[in-house]
């Protein structure tokens, strides 16, 4: 599994801690940016990655800001993203087996170290559990397209 990376300056320290979690777990990655702690915006780094998961270069992205929420909000404008900020275990395994969410953002300033490697852990293990979940997967896939749900 190919799993696509991207952070902003704010949150590129956790986004390291990230890469330690996934290099212990032989888990491949590619790191769209950015790479230092100078400001930089974070639209430019979650259309890297969410573009790579989006055409099936990478399976699975993974974001970090400050909140999680401006980088998933740019990634989610990605046709065929579905990406969840979380900042709790229970919503990111859920997050996978009802939603199958393929891009997961975290806010650095609220989850931290410890908290975000257990979040990212149990989003990388779970899986989609399809059934009726599907049918509304298949509603958001409408919305994206014609910015209705067919009757």
């Amino acid at each position: 599994m190919m799993i696509a990376l991207a952070s902003d300056h704010v949150g590129i320290e956790l986004k390291k801690h990230i890469i330690e979690y996934l290099e212990e777990h032989n888990l491949e990655y590619r790191d769209f940016g950015t790479y230092g702690t100078e400001r930089c915006n974070y639209p430019e780094f979650a259309l890297k990655a969410a573009d790579a998961v989006a055409s099936g270069e990478c399976e699975k992205g993974i974001l970090c800001c400050g909140t999680g929420i401006g980088i998933s909000i740019a990634a989610n404008k990605v046709k065929g993203i579905r990406c969840v900020v979380c900042s709790d275990c229970y919503s990111a395994l859920l997050s996978r087996q009802h939603n199958n969410t393929n891009m997961l953002s975290l806010g650095s300033r609220v989850v931290g170290k410890d908290l975000g490697l257990m979040i990212v852990e149990q989003w990388l293990n779970g899986e989609y559990e399809g059934g009726r979940h599907q049918v509304r997967i298949d509603q958001i896939a409408q919305i994206e397209q014609t910015g209705k749900i067919a009757d």
